[in-house]
């Protein structure tokens, strides 16, 4: 089972990995034209009805499949606004091909000539709400057809996701949907689940098309893209200061630092963007832990660890916050260690890299296959999603299970890690867990590649900052 946006994704990995978007197309397109030739026999009508996406490129592909039917195209639209070149391709092909087809750019000229056979390829997976003009009409022509119906991917004003037909939806007898069944047609007995050709790696790998999920809409406030705090230092100040401005460059509206007093000005230091709510004392104790709760009510997610150290009662009033914190909290560094052992309400993201997680009580392998079941194993058991930094980064949560292949050994230097929890940290207000861990571990390492590309190693954790919002972007460099 996947949904819309987890689809879009892997459509997009896929092409990443070398799968031609004109293969998948063609691929759905002769799909469909197999679920036409079940219906009707050769010498049949059939009226192919596409929108100006690649659910329409698909039904384009089909007419070509179809040469032993009578076949007509209607193209809702002109063909120069056809919104992608794979498809805008394949409706070139039908002219060469000399299948006859009609372009109705309002719903006043469209209509139907009684075919046996409609292919329903108006409206795609990633539209949802009330159809609008000329697709309504269309569709209502096709509901008052007596023709048999193939619905491409989705029956055309059904959202896929949900199965909810918000104003009108055309009435399939057959839906051809592409690689895995949509939660929206679990309940439907008229549904082909056709392979196209994606690559199980387009599902496992983190890729390109796991960073669809973090546009932000043009109406986003401040805040709205998420308050982070970061809980960390004493010992150290780099760390906290990197992983509050590592979140700050991967979309995090406002980051906070709750560090000592001792070393606040020192942290404030770093950036004035940073917001520094110092602590009394030098380190973390238990007398901190109820400010700290209060803090978080405010905040969206927190950052537990970087810099903190492993003070005995340090660690203790780690435990204590997780004990009564029952937000989303990202878990790094020496506050790992506590996270076996408590209770809590919270929503965690812990981030080792394998020997903390060895430490946690996981079990470690060289083969990141044989490694990736182990920590699905351990983050099912601990009831939390882990992201497990190696060459490999393996992320799960016990019923996910995700692996990420980008960064370079130049990011074994110190700080990198601070800089993903961040990352992190960030995509967890606005992400769940899973998908916030994984497009984090992407990005970062991302980051890291642009940085060693443009420079070489000798790298500063530092430089991944400035590299970050390119990653997010997608950037080559």
């Amino acid at each position: 089972m996947i949904d819309s946006a987890r689809m879009a994704a892997v459509d997009r990995n896929a092409v990443a990995l070398g799968v031609a978007e004109s293969k998948l197309m063609e691929s759905a397109g002769n799909a469909v034209a197999g679920a036409v030739r079940d219906l009707a026999e050769p010498g049949a009508s059939v009226t192919v009805v596409a929108g100006r996406g690649n659910n329409g490129g698909d039904a384009f592909v089909a007419a070509r499949y179809l040469d032993d039917y009578e076949v007509e195209v209607i193209l809702l639209g002109r063909p120069e606004s056809i919104g992608s070149e794979v498809a805008s391709e394949n409706w070139d092909a039908l002219q060469g091909a000399d299948i006859e087809t009609v372009t109705v750019p309002d719903s006043t000229g469209f209509a139907l000539s009684d075919p046996d056979v409609v292919i329903d390829g108006l409206l795609g997976t990633g539209v949802t709400g009330a159809p609008r003009e000329p697709e309504r009409t269309a569709i209502e022509h096709i509901n008052e057809s007596s023709a048999g119906v193939v619905a491409v991917d989705v029956p055309s004003g059904m959202d896929v996701d949900t199965g909810e037909v918000a104003d009108v939806a055309v009435h399939a007898d057959r839906v051809v949907t592409f690689h895995d069944l949509k939660p929206g047609l679990e309940a439907r007995n008229d549904v082909v689940v056709a392979d196209i050709g994606i690559p199980a790696a387009a599902e496992r790998f983190v890729g390109p098309g796991d960073l669809l999920q973090i546009e932000r809409s043009p109406d986003s406030h401040k805040g709205d893209s998420g308050r982070v705090m970061v809980v960390g230092g004493g010992p150290y100040t780099g760390a906290p200061a990197l992983a509050a401005q590592a979140a700050l460059r991967a979309g995090a509206d406002l980051a906070y630092l709750a560090v000592p007093e001792s070393i606040a000005d020192e942290v404030q230091g770093f950036s004035e963007d940073l917001i520094v709510e110092p602590l009394i004392g030098t380190r973390l104790v238990r007398e901190h832990v109820e400010e700290l709760l209060d803090r978080a009510e405010e905040r969206d997610v927190v950052i537990l660890g970087p810099g903190l150290g492993d003070a005995s009662d340090t660690m203790d009033a780690v435990k204590r916050f997780l004990g009564s914190f029952d937000g989303r909290a990202v878990v790094d560094a020496d506050a790992l260690q506590v996270v076996p052992d408590v209770e809590t309400g919270a929503t965690l993201v812990c981030t080792p890299h394998r020997g903390e997680f060895r430490d946690m009580g996981g079990t470690d392998d060289e083969d990141w296959q044989v490694r990736s079941g182990g920590v699905a194993e351990f983050a099912d058991a601990l009831g939390h999603t882990l992201l497990v930094k190696g060459p490999y980064d393996v992320i799960a949560n016990g019923t996910t299970t995700r692996v990420n292949r980008t960064g370079n050994p130049g990011m074994t230097v110190g700080g990198t890690g601070d800089v993903l929890a961040g990352a992190t940290g960030a995509l967890l207000a606005t992400l769940d867990p899973v998908d916030a861990a994984a497009v984090g571990a992407y990005a970062t390492g991302r980051a890291g590649d642009i940085v060693v590309e443009a420079s070489g190693y000798g790298m500063l954790a530092s430089d991944l900052l400035a590299a970050l919002p390119r990653a997010m972007r997608g950037e080559d460099r």
